[in-house]
């Protein structure tokens, strides 16, 4: 099982690319509709086939035997650094503040579904629900600290929905993600250059979804996604002092989530509102430790079974909160409005370079058109203000990164469905 998971998300990862756009690494964006509600309401709007995703007991509401969705995302996050009172190296005349830390993304998605018969549905989703990427320029004054940050990840998510009766229908699902991770700092202070650590693992986690429709015109459904752990494994290389170089590991959890949404139509309007709990406070601590010996070098022991590095995190649980809404212009037109809050898991003593994180405020728009009765044409669009993300870093011996980023994020989407 595990090498049949490996193999799987292994061709799934192509292609796939990074770019946080939710709190913490999570990337919010899963589906080309939902982006111009800003995503409210995931768990009971039922427009395509990316409730495969959002809640899989919605896929006994969709059209036809067989339906597809596939969607692409273009992120443009920026993580721009104001210096503002470091110390130390970090103070050192001719260092830049690192240009912008953000920079294009781009996300796949797709889904799929197809009826065994009108009470049982089976669905597939194919995206990457975890990103992220900072890279600052060479040399730049928090360097020591961070200079590039990546997670890749990529799931498979096959699931099950089955209609009880014309208002309750359930779903349960199974997930394959894998999760790569790159990390490098320039620790040329200490004469060994840059530190490089790359390691990668596959995860298995669950998923269950549930909905009930009281009325034709009013929907309520709730999703819930289980933690992933990962035991990483890679290595470590310093590249101007190869006797340090050696295999590593690493335990990292991704969290669990639940969301609970609500569905109404009301003349040709359609509402939507949704909350959302993560359980980032899985997330305290990266604790890299070797797993072959090596040479010691400063303060980065050698020995098999010590700890290389940690990289502190102390997150928090986050709640997300999202209204939306959809205009019918005509039988063929829909217009989509959203507005969302979404926390950051971070907090001011913690808060690194790395992932200069702050709470979000999503402002979004987006238009479905209808070529025909079984094919729909999504585009969305969101602007996210996030607030500037102030970091307190102090390295014994080297000084304190001190200062301010200014952050903000654009996503713009378009999704092809068509129903059979």
């Amino acid at each position: 099982m595990k090498r049949v998971g490996r193999k799987l998300a292994s061709v799934a990862l192509g292609g796939m690319a990074t770019g946080a756009a939710a709190g913490g690494f999570a990337i919010g964006t899963q589906s080309g509709s939902g982006t111009g509600n800003a995503f409210a309401g995931g768990a009971a709007a039922a427009d395509d086939a990316s409730v495969a995703w959002y809640n899989p007991a919605l896929m006994t509401l969709l059209p036809g035997k067989t339906n597809i969705a596939i969607a692409a995302h273009a992120l443009k996050p920026s993580f721009k650094f104001q210096n503002q009172g470091s110390t130390g190296a970090f103070a050192a005349p001719g260092s830049g503040d690192g240009g912008d830390g953000g920079d294009w993304a781009y996300v796949p998605n797709a889904f799929f579904t197809m009826a065994f018969n009108p009470n049982l549905i089976f669905g597939l989703a194919i995206n990457a629900p975890f990103g992220l990427k900072t890279e600052y320029d060479d040399n730049w004054r928090g360097d020591f600290t961070a200079r590039k940050s990546e997670i890749k990840t990529a799931n498979i998510n096959p699931s099950i929905g089955y209609k009880f009766s014309d208002t309750v229908s359930i779903a349960i699902g199974v997930s394959v993600q894998k999760l790569e991770a790159d990390l490098t700092s320039n620790l040329a202070l200490l004469g060994i250059g840059l530190l490089k650590l790359e390691a990668d693992d596959i995860g298995y986690g669950y998923n269950i979804g549930f909905m009930i429709q009281p009325s034709p015109t009013t929907r309520i459904g709730a999703h819930y996604r289980s933690k992933i752990e990962y035991g990483l494994e890679g290595t470590a290389a310093f590249s101007a002092a190869a006797a340090g170089n050696g295999s590593i590991r690493a335990d990292l959890d991704v969290p669990d989530s639940l969301s609970m949404s609500f569905f109404q139509v009301l003349g040709n309007w359609e509402w939507m509102a949704d909350l959302t709990w993560t359980g980032w406070s899985n997330v305290q601590q990266l604790q890299v430790i070797r797993t072959s010996s090596a040479a010691t070098l400063g303060p980065f022991p050698g020995a098999s079974g010590a700890t290389l590095t940690t990289l502190q995190f102390q997150w928090d649980d986050t709640w997300r909160y999202g209204i939306g809404a959809n205009y019918k212009l005509s039988p063929q037109t829909k217009l989509r409005f959203g507005v969302a809050f979404d926390e950051t898991p971070t907090n001011d003593t913690h808060r690194t370079a790395r992932l200069p994180d702050q709470d979000r405020t999503w402002v979004a728009l987006g238009v479905q058109f209808r070529p025909s009765k079984t094919s729909i044409l999504d585009v969305g669009y969101a602007h996210e203000f996030i607030k500037d993300a102030r970091i307190n870093n102090t390295v014994a011996g080297v000084g304190t990164l001190s200062g301010t980023f200014e952050n903000k994020a654009d996503i713009f989407s378009i999704q092809y469905s068509q129903s059979f």
